[in-house]
């Protein structure tokens, strides 16, 4: 009797210490302690034994299952330690190895620009307009005080798509959708995209506006430069010179252009402004009376200014960027250049 648990009891240790996996754990597990199991069939063999040597037969049986149990039990923990490890090692990264490059992106010079200018109008209050590029020529051109004959409506300078739509040569017109439907005083600024049948160095057929619209009681010339003194500071520096020449645009009487010392030189002079030390920005001026009434705002109480700086024209002297048409032709080694 003893000598058979014995012998379960060797050959169940033998089977177990040489054991590699779980499923062969499992294997031996059913083959000892299963329902048709080695141990279970030895508890059957009970009824053949004498009564007063049954209890210690039982006795010894349960001894060796538990033992047995206690060996599985501990392999298959050795044996989870081991998977685990062993799939830790093949999935490790070997952090001393190079990495694998990634290009990082980063914002167009363009729209570099056009943010500069949104935060710093947005810091002064005014709020951020948007309109249609395929725009009517009312707002595009009558309601800014610029009639059918103007020269701005030749064939040359607009892309008209019918006799009564255009795709907008300047963001102006949103000024106009806004004093229709603003009540004033407001602060406004519309960036955007425009088109001008016009392609050179300087000048693409696609390009880029931001312009600005102020409209309240007593505004002045004076505002004027007061705004534009500070909002050019804020984007080339404290150091910067303004000045005011006297231009002509049909919706803005009187109306300036608007220069700035050049960013390159620091107004020394240099071949980017032509060594005079100034670089022409924009333009800008107080709104005419005409444009107003045509809006549905009285000129006699409401005054305001307006301003348009050329956003490529920016991007241009703040990158020294000699070709206007080398930022829309998306080469990633000239790009790369200005990040």
């Amino acid at each position: 009797m003893l000598e058979q648990i014995n012998a379960l009891l060797e050959e169940a240790k033998s089977k177990i210490n040489t054991c590699q996996d779980l499923k062969t754990l499992n294997d031996i597990r059913v083959e000892f302690l299963g329902k048709q199991g080695k141990v279970t069939n030895l508890l059957h063999t009970m009824k053949d034994i004498d009564k007063e040597e049954r209890p210690k037969f039982g006795q010894l049986v349960n001894s060796a299952r538990n033992e047995i149990e206690e060996l599985l039990k501990n392999l298959q923990i050795s044996l989870n330690e081991r998977a685990i490890e062993q799939k830790m090692a093949s999935e490790k990264v070997d952090i001393s190895e190079p990495s694998k490059i990634v290009e990082k992106g980063e914002i167009h010079p363009l729209h570099k620009v056009f943010d500069k200018l949104i935060d710093a109008c947005v810091a002064m209050g005014f709020t951020v307009l948007t309109g249609p590029e395929v725009e009517y020529d009312y707002y595009n051109f009558e309601a800014l005080n610029v009639p059918k004959d103007h020269p701005a409506r030749d064939m040359q300078d607009t892309f008209f798509i019918t006799d009564n739509i255009l795709m907008r040569s300047q963001t102006s017109s949103v000024q106009v959708r806004a004093m229709e439907t603003m009540k004033p005083p407001f602060k406004i600024v519309s960036p955007g995209r425009t088109y001008r049948a016009d392609s050179d160095a300087t000048h693409s057929p696609v390009f880029h506006q931001f312009e600005g619209l102020v409209v309240d009681e007593n505004v002045s010339l004076v505002d004027l430069k007061s705004m534009l003194t500070q909002l050019l500071k804020m984007l080339f520096g404290e150091n910067t010179k303004i000045r005011f020449r006297p231009s002509y645009f049909p919706f803005t009487e009187p109306s300036v252009e608007v220069d700035a010392t050049c960013p390159s030189c620091g107004g020394k002079g240099c071949r980017l402004c032509k060594n005079t030390g100034y670089m022409e920005l924009l333009g800008a001026g107080m709104v005419n009376p005409k444009v107003l009434e045509m809006s549905g705002i009285d000129s006699n109480k409401y005054s305001g200014f307006a301003f348009g700086p050329g956003v490529d024209r920016l991007a241009m002297v703040v990158n020294k960027i000699p070709d206007l048409r080398m930022m829309f032709e998306n080469d990633m080694k000239f790009l790369e250049q200005l990040k």
